[in-house]
């Protein structure tokens, strides 16, 4: 593509943690390299919808806020995921919705007021070259991301993305009310029993399902700790095995930990199952101290809700 065909942002202000994200890499678990992708999958699938990306287009996850962009051309952008209290020159822009960025105009991220994580998404996808097949970054890897080493974003980067990259038409302009989450809400969490739950306490199983959690402080893109409930298992652990996103491990603690995109590829605590990739998504939203609640949910239920999000979002 040639240079006058690009667009570019520029960071300005890099903030705590922005990094490029995809759909994820695929097909390296055996190497030991874990998937990354977006925490929030919702989130950034409806970001690209906007646009009307591909569903597994490059985007930007921005956590935390604090990141302060410049267009370098005029461009249309979309936000999804958290209010992180964006502005465009001072002017509030709402999460779930398109805006244009003039040249030279700014776009601020300040502090969260509901949920952790957006996701700003911009025709066809950002640019870069894939490590792995995939420009989902890592940092604990050092794999992929804007420059390809797993950085996240640093005052004076540019991010490169194609102006007339041919994106198909939005099939609709807006996100669905039912479809934007209030993240300050306590979230229910879809979970399918699985792995070692057999081998859980009765009454362990009853609280890990009856009782509300509360998200830890040691939260991070590896994964989630609650707070509950001390659960009882009669294994105290395991031979290694590979651990899947979403995977519920129990440490001796008995705290549960919820792994997410950025996790060990093997793990060796008894596990109670998995969270559905869209209950992971929400649970990337979660602040330390929010209440959370498991819902145990049959396997063919959750495969059902996962096949009908990725129809809506054109993937398959």
């Amino acid at each position: 593509m040639s240079q006058h065909e690009m667009g570019y942002l520029r960071v300005e202000r890099a903030g705590p943690l922005a990094m490029l994200q995809d759909a994820g890499r695929f097909g390296t678990r055996r190497l030991g390299v874990t998937q990354g992708g977006p925490a929030d999958l919702h989130a950034f699938a409806w970001a690209n919808r906007l646009l009307g990306n591909a569903w597994d287009a490059a985007a930007l996850e921005i956590s935390l806020g604090g990141l302060v962009l410049v267009a370098e051309r005029t461009t249309r952008l979309a936000l999804g995921g958290a209010d992180l209290q964006a502005s465009v020159e001072g002017a509030p822009v709402a999460p779930w919705c398109v805006v244009t960025l003039r040249e030279g105009q700014r776009l601020s991220f300040a502090t969260p007021s509901s949920g952790l994580r957006s996701y700003l998404a911009v025709p066809g996808g950002f640019r870069g070259e894939p490590v792995l097949g995939s420009l989902a970054c890592v940092a604990r890897e050092g794999l992929g991301g804007h420059a390809g080493d797993g950085r996240a974003l640093a005052t004076g980067d540019r991010l490169g993305f194609g102006l007339d990259a041919g994106a198909r038409d939005a099939p609709e302009g807006t996100v669905p009310e039912g479809e934007r989450h209030d993240y300050r809400r306590p979230a229910r969490l879809a979970l399918i029993p699985g792995a070692q739950v057999a081998d859980f306490s009765g009454s362990s199983l009853f609280r890990a399902f009856n009782e509300a959690w509360r998200v830890d402080t040691r939260a991070d893109r590896m994964g989630v700790r609650l707070r509950g409930p001390a659960l009882s298992c009669r294994l105290s652990g395991l031979i290694s095995e590979g651990i899947a996103l979403g995977a519920v491990q129990v440490p001796p603690d008995g705290q549960p930990i919820a792994l997410l995109n950025d996790r060990q590829t093997i793990g060796g605590y008894p596990r109670l199952g998995t969270l559905t990739p869209l209950a992971c998504a929400r649970l990337a939203q979660c602040a330390p101290g929010q209440e959370v609640q498991l819902v145990a949910t049959p396997l063919g239920q959750a495969q059902a809700r996962h096949r009908r999000f990725l129809a809506t979002m054109g993937a398959g």
